[in-house]
C-alpha cells in the first residue's frame, strides 16, 4: 500500500520523534528529512497543532485502542470491566514503553479537551456498543471512562505503578457497575 503525503509526514515525525528521544521536533526538521519545504506541511495540516494532534492521534489509536483485545462475556458488564481493564492498562503500558510519544499525546491532545475528545471516541463508541446504548452523542460512556480519569489522564501517571493499582481499579469499578 501507498503511503500518502499525509501519512508519510505522520511517520516522519513520530519517527524523528523516536529518534531524537524528544518531544519538541520541529516542522523544519520534519520537511528536511521528507525533502520538502517547511511551507508544503501546511498543504496537509492548517498548523502545527493540527499536525501533532495527527500524530499523537494516531499513535494513541494504534497503540493503546488497538491493543485491546478482550473475549466476548456473557454479561455486557463483564466485557465492559474487562475492556476498561485493557484500556487503563495499555494507557500505563504506553506510558511505561513509549514516554516521548506519550509526552507528545500529554502535550497536543490530553491538555486539549476538543482534541482529547476525538481521540477518545473511538473508546466511547466501543463501551456504547458493549453497553448497547442507544446514545448518538456517546454521553453514557463518556462518563463511564471519565470515572476511570485517575487510570488514564497523565496528571495521575506517577501513581499508575503503584502496588495497589488494580485495587484501585476494582474499587472505581464496584462504585459505577450498578449504574452502567
Amino acid at each position: 500500500m501507498t503511503l500518502t503525503t499525509r501519512d508519510k509526514i505522520l511517520s516522519t515525525a513520530e519517527r524523528l520523534i523516536q529518534e531524537t528521544g524528544n518531544a519538541e521536533v520541529t516542522l523544519a526538521q520534519i520537511a528536511t528529512a521528507l525533502g520538502m519545504t517547511h511551507a508544503a506541511l501546511y498543504k496537509h495540516f492548517k498548523n502545527k497543532q493540527a499536525l501533532w494532534e495527527a500524530v499523537a492521534t494516531a499513535w494513541f489509536q494504534r497503540e493503546i485502542i488497538d491493543q485491546i483485545h478482550c473475549a466476548p462475556a456473557t454479561l455486557a458488564q463483564t466485557q465492559l470491566h474487562d475492556w476498561l481493564w485493557a484500556f487503563v492498562t495499555a494507557k500505563k503500558h504506553a506510558y511505561n514503553t513509549d514516554p516521548q510519544m506519550f509526552a507528545l499525546n500529554t502535550r497536543y491532545v490530553d491538555n486539549n479537551p476538543k482534541a482529547l475528545r476525538a481521540v477518545l471516541t473511538p473508546a466511547y463508541q466501543v463501551v456504547s456498543q458493549i453497553m448497547d446504548y442507544h446514545d448518538p452523542h456517546d454521553e453514557k460512556a463518556e462518563a463511564i471512562l471519565a470515572a476511570f480519569a485517575i487510570f488514564t489522564l497523565p496528571s495521575f501517571r506517577e501513581t499508575w505503578n503503584d502496588a495497589d493499582y488494580a485495587q484501585r481499579f476494582e474499587r472505581i469499578w464496584y462504585l459505577i457497575k450498578a449504574g452502567v
